[in-house]
C-alpha cells in the first residue's frame, strides 16, 4: 500500500474551490482513478497538457482557458498528485508514469495533436512519443527536465529522493511544515514569482503527506538517463520554451539539448522562472499558438 494514502488530497474537502472545478471530473482508466479537466469542445484537435512534479491541475488554471479556444484540453493530475491516484511501487518510473498517461488517453479516445508537457511533465510526453503510444504534431516542453541533473547531483539526487520516500516520517514533517513563509521560499527557488493565490494552492497541496511522498517517489525512480539516451531518436517536432530565471532546471541544459533533437528549436522567455506558464500564461500560450500554426 502507498504511503500515507489515507492523508491524500480529498477532493470534497480540499477540491471545494479548486480552480476551474466545473471542469473538472473523475475517470478509471489502467487501474487508477485519475482526476482530469477538460476545456473546450470535444471535436476540436486534442491538447494534452502534463504538469511537473509536486504539481497538479492548477498548475494550467491560466493557461488551460486560453488554449480552450482552438483545442480540447485534457489536464490530469499525474499519479500520486492531486486528487489522482498513486501507482503502484513496480510501476512507479517514467515509462510506468508513460504507459499509465497512454492508457488514460486511450480510455477517453484522445489522439492528441499537440502536447505540452511542464518539467518531468515533459519527460513523460518524451517517453509517449519514443515509445510510439502518441504521435502528436508538436511537443511542446516548458522548462523540461529531459536530461539528467549535471555531474554527481544525478547520483545524489534521486538517492536522496528514494531515501526520503521510504522513511515513512519525512513526507508527515514536509507537510507539518509547509507553512506560508516555507511554501513562498520553495516557489521563489524555482526563479518564479506567484501572486498569494497560487502559492495558497501549493501550499494546499503539500499539506497533504499523501501529495508529498506522490511527489518524491516520483523523483525517486526517475531514470532520465535512459530517456537522454534515446532523445536522439524523438522524430516530433519539439519546441523548448526556457525560462531565462530558471533557477531549477539550468537554462543553458535546453540550448545543449537542442543539436541532439532531430527536430527541435528554442523560445527563450526572458524575466520568467521554472513556473513561466503560470507567472504569464498570456505570453506562453501566444508562443504556443503561433509555434502550432508555424507548422500547419
Amino acid at each position: 500500500m502507498p504511503l500515507f494514502e489515507d492523508d491524500r488530497p480529498v477532493w470534497e474537502r480540499d477540491g471545494r474551490d479548486w480552480p476551474h472545478r466545473a471542469a473538472s471530473r473523475f475517470v478509471e482508466a489502467a487501474g487508477l482513478r485519475w482526476h482530469i479537466q477538460e476545456f473546450g469542445a470535444a471535436e476540436k484537435p486534442g491538447l494534452l497538457l502534463l504538469h511537473g512534479t509536486g504539481a497538479a491541475t492548477h498548475s494550467w488554471r491560466g493557461l488551460a482557458p486560453l488554449l480552450a479556444a482552438r483545442y480540447r484540453v485534457i489536464a490530469p493530475d499525474l499519479p500520486g498528485h492531486g486528487f489522482t491516484d498513486p501507482l503502484p511501487a513496480r510501476r512507479l518510473s517514467l515509462p510506468g508514469m508513460a504507459e499509465a498517461v497512454a492508457g488514460l488517453t486511450d480510455a477517453l479516445g484522445v489522439s492528441p495533436k499537440l502536447i505540452i508537457g511542464h518539467s518531468a511533465g515533459a519527460a513523460v510526453l518524451a517517453r509517449m512519443c519514443l515509445d510510439r503510444r502518441i504521435a502528436p504534431d508538436l511537443l511542446v516542453a516548458l522548462n523540461g527536465a529531459l536530461t539528467p541533473f549535471p555531474g554527481l547531483a544525478s547520483v545524489l539526487f534521486p538517492s536522496m529522493a528514494r531515501l526520503l520516500f521510504v522513511n515513512p516520517v519525512t513526507p508527515k514533517i514536509f507537510a507539518w511544515s509547509a507553512d506560508k513563509a516555507a511554501v513562498r521560499r520553495l516557489i521563489d527557488g524555482t526563479g518564479s514569482r506567484l501572486d498569494q493565490a497560487g502559492l495558497d494552492l501549493y501550499r494546499r497541496l503539500f499539506t497533504r503527506a499523501g501529495h508529498v511522498s506522490g511527489a518524491l517517489g516520483m523523483m525517486a525512480n526517475w531514470d532520465l538517463a535512459a530517456l537522454d539516451r534515446d532523445l536522439p531518436g524523438l522524430a516530433t517536432r519539439t519546441l523548448l520554451v526556457v525560462g531565462s530565471e530558471d533557477k531549477a532546471i539550468r537554462p543553458d541544459t535546453a540550448f545543449a539539448l537542442r543539436s541532439r533533437l532531430p527536430a527541435a528549436r528554442i523560445e527563450l522567455v526572458r524575466g520568467l522562472g521554472h513556473l513561466a506558464h503560470e507567472e504569464a500564461p498570456g505570453r506562453i500560450a501566444e508562443i504556443i499558438v503561433a509555434e502550432a500554426a508555424a507548422g500547419t
